[in-house]
């Protein structure tokens, strides 16, 4: 019979009642509990193998599933000594955070970046990078000593900048001018005339708020999602887009001088090798200006950019240090806001430069906050008309979509999804939305579309709170294929080129993951890499294939290959003791 109880806690049963009571309850090694627990265990692994990386998990090396093991072991060791307010340090002390594994990225990143997880991922071969915006690639503080040093570069406003809501918004740019430009007034004063230009290094040392260590310090915030904004949330996508957008349109008055361009594509290579990343389809829209060396008139068209932009990877794989590098080339972006005049326009300039360095442009896309520019649906005239430019042409410049980079359910932005996947995509940038589409996601499946998924860039512009609400784990549960990308590492905080932020992110927040999770996404960004010009049919075939082909991405594979094992060696090697000490201290 039901026992009435006092609802205070905690609340006890006399002994003999207790004693009677408990002889009911079934001991854990009851036949039927334990076939329950089998049966579960079956469900389980039943799932797994409906996983993206059920098949590279499978075919892991005796030396690859030590080192996995490894660095569970690891990992599970940083949740309970690093990631818990056991372990608290000055951080909670000081802002009231919660410190906890998965947590926002820009309060986790100094800690993260101190941990023994961070020193193994940050040595993994992370394959090739999918999805990066170039204009949003390099760390600020290189760029802007580099805009600092570069003789004849002048900073102007379009409006005042005397003010502290001035400072904040103004619209600043800088330019390239043979001889210094004489100001009446300083660039910081109220009776500033806006566009005039100002030599850079007198504005910098004259900045009111701290001299140059001032200016640098407000101009790398204005160029960055900073940690307060990224975690405004009430604030709404919107508001963190304005800023975002924004950047760009000082960056490219930045980046866009040769001898600053070329400097920027150095470092560039040079992080992303340091990072094991071996190839790089780079995205940029062609909104700015490029001017030559010493040249105050820009050029009227992007062929010297991209003689430069080429060159430079050249060079860059020509010498030693870069000498493991396979290369990188160009997708194409459009901007989905503009009108059919400016789209077409741009889409012609694409053409025109497939048709001088067919090697460099990869394919096209069309970027922009979705939600503030025009749908897919809307652009099919545009869309069908460059399609049948580049049939004419004889060129091939495939489609690779951003789509679903929202938190709409049956919007025009969520529905931008169902216009990549019958145009032809053949990657689809975040795809945040496309796990509430199981008929997409058995499309995508079996068209082999892979999504170039950017954790860290969906949370900093509030598509989720962090990564342990990304959708990602249930596209990877689905059987989707997906790579893990940085999209604008400069602007979001990351400070590097690199992507051992994304991968450390997703190893620490999903426990279904674990390093060999991390392992097939690699491989997967490898599969898919743009590497050459294929009709549609060539890529999926070359997709299929991996390994057993006879092709460029069938060696590159090979050799991803014999790098995670190497990698998986350095594991054992370096952190096996390690792993067998932490097992100690766990039982005793």
């Amino acid at each position: 019979m039901a026992r009435v109880r006092d609802m205070d806690w905690p609340s006890r049963l006399p002994e003999d009642e207790w004693a009677e009571l408990v002889q009911g309850v079934p001991a854990k090694d009851e036949p039927f509990i334990k076939q329950y627990e089998t049966g579960r265990e079956a469900l389980i692994a039943q799932e797994k193998n409906q996983r993206s990386d059920h098949s590279f998990r499978q075919s892991l090396s005796p030396l690859a599933k030590k080192a996995c093991e490894i660095v569970g072991r690891i990992r599970e060791h940083e949740q309970r000594t690093v990631w818990t307010a056991e372990f608290e340090n000055s951080l909670a002390q000081k802002t009231g955070t919660n410190v906890y594994p998965g947590m926002m990225f820009s309060l986790a990143k100094e800690r993260m970046e101190k941990t023994q997880l961070w020193q193994i991922i940050r040595k993994m071969p992370k394959g090739a990078l999918l999805h990066a915006h170039m204009d949003a690639m390099v760390d600020f503080d290189f760029l802007f000593a580099t805009l600092l040093e570069t003789k004849g570069m002048h900073i102007y406003s379009l409006t005042r900048m005397s003010t502290a809501q001035e400072l904040e918004v103004a619209p600043v740019k800088f330019r390239f001018y043979e001889s210094e430009k004489v100001s009446e007034h300083s660039i910081w004063s109220p009776d500033y005339v806006p566009s005039t230009p100002v030599l850079l290094t007198k504005a910098a040392d004259s900045f009111p708020h701290g001299g140059r260590p001032g200016f640098l310090n407000w101009l790398k915030q204005r160029c960055t999602i900073t940690s307060t904004e990224s975690i405004e949330h009430h604030h709404g996508v919107d508001a963190v887009w304005r800023k975002f957008s924004s950047v760009f349109t000082i960056l490219n008055t930045i980046i866009f001088y040769e001898p600053i361009f070329r400097a920027f594509m150095r470092r560039m290579l040079q992080q992303l090798l340091a990072d094991g990343v071996k190839w790089v389809d780079l995205r940029l829209s062609f909104t700015f200006r490029y001017y030559k060396e010493g040249k105050e008139t820009p050029e009227p068209t992007f062929h010297e950019m991209f003689r430069v932009f080429g060159e430079e990877i050249e060079n860059f794989k020509a010498s030693e240090e870069g000498k493991e590098f396979w290369g990188a080339r160009m997708i194409w972006t459009g901007i989905r806001v503009l009108d059919q005049r400016k789209i077409v326009e741009d889409m012609d300039a694409c053409l025109a430069i497939k048709l001088a360095y067919p090697h460099l442009i990869a394919g096209y896309d069309l970027v922009g906050q979705e939600d503030a520019g025009r749908p897919l649906k809307d652009l099919l005239p545009e869309l069908f008309w460059f399609r049948k430019q580049c049939a004419q042409e004889g060129v091939e410049i495939p489609f690779f979509f951003h789509a679903g980079e929202c938190l709409g359910d049956g919007s025009d932005t969520d529905q931008n999804l169902f216009d990549a996947v019958l145009l032809g995509t053949r990657r689809i940038g975040h795809g945040f939305s496309l796990y509430k589409h199981p008929l997409l996601i058995d499309m995508v499946k079996e068209k082999k579309i892979l999504v170039e998924s950017c954790p860290i860039s969906n949370e900093v512009l509030r598509l989720c709170a962090s990564v342990m609400s990304h959708p990602l784990p249930a596209l990877l549960a689905r059987g989707v294929s997906c790579s893990l990308c940085n999209d604008d590492p400069a602007i979001l905080g990351q400070d590097t080129a690199g992507m051992t932020h994304d991968f450390w992110q997703a190893l620490q927040g999903w426990d279904n993951l674990g390093l060999a999770g991390l392992g097939a996404l690699a491989e997967n960004s490898v599969r898919y890499a743009a590497f050459e010009d294929q009709t549609a049919a060539d890529w999926v075939k070359d997709i299929k294939e991996a390994t057993l082909g006879n092709g460029v991405r069938a060696e590159r594979m090979k050799q991803w290959s014999i790098e995670w094992e190497k990698f998986c060696l350095w594991i054992v090697t370096e952190f096996g003791d390690d792993e067998e000490s932490i097992g100690k201290q766990e039982k005793s």
